[in-house]
């Protein structure tokens, strides 16, 4: 009997795409409908019979139930799936680092982008939008220099010796403009390990088809 599959809708290179390297490390079946709202009404009459906000990711579970939020989906395959160990359980001493960072980045850092996608959401002018994304830039960049500092030492992955959510989260959002090089310099502990899983052997087929590693993929801002 073939399982029914998860249903996650969002773009290539999208909050989508460690929501997706989860399902595969996890080894479930997932249907992947790519949809990019960002880029205009079009895209967005896609997902709003799906979430009325028209946004994504967009995680369908096979038993029908619908989830919006990466860190939300993140978080709970993460406890749904515990022998893939991708997340520290609820009586285990990491739990609550892990809660507390997953958050963060959703809070801190990913909720930014919904104004650097389109800085006329809050901003009329060029020089306005211009300012914007300067001082939206220069904060995540805070941020991750913040969160840098306060992770444990010694550590092959943010949280421990083994690969977990809060790692394929932080990787694919420090690719997001405005690059990298900027990511690499204020934070270089997580650096280190968002290259480790850059070159993840079970994830090199994932990020070729939904967030290719192009000849410029770590140009930006320093």
């Amino acid at each position: 009997m073939v399982a029914t599959p998860f249903v996650l809708y969002g773009a290539p290179g999208s909050g989508a795409t460690p929501v997706h390297a989860a399902l595969k490390l996890i080894g479930a079946p997932v249907k992947a409908i790519d949809v990019a709202p960002w880029q205009g009404e079009v895209e967005r009459q896609k997902v709003v019979a799906i979430n009325p906000m028209q946004q994504v990711p967009v995680l369908v579970l096979p038993s029908g139930e619908v989830m919006t939020e990466s860190a939300a989906m993140l978080i709970w395959l993460g406890d749904r799936y515990p022998a893939a160990g991708l997340a520290p359980l609820a009586n285990e001493s990491a739990r609550v680092q892990y809660l507390r960072w997953m958050s963060f980045v959703s809070a801190a850092i990913y909720s930014l982008y919904w104004i650097r996608d389109d800085p006329s959401r809050l901003a009329l002018t060029a020089d306005a939008k211009a300012t914007v994304l300067d001082r939206t830039a220069e904060r995540i960049a805070q941020c991750w220099r913040d969160m840098d500092a306060q992770l444990p030492r010694g550590c092959r992955y943010l949280l421990g010796d083994r690969l977990g959510m809060l790692d394929l989260y932080v990787t694919v959002v420090s690719r997001w403009r405005p690059g990298r090089m900027r990511f690499y310099r204020r934070a270089p502990r997580m650096a280190e390990v968002v290259r480790r899983v850059d070159a993840e052997p079970r994830l090199l087929d994932h990020w070729a088809a939904r967030f290719p590693f192009e000849s410029d993929w770590e140009s930006g801002e320093a």
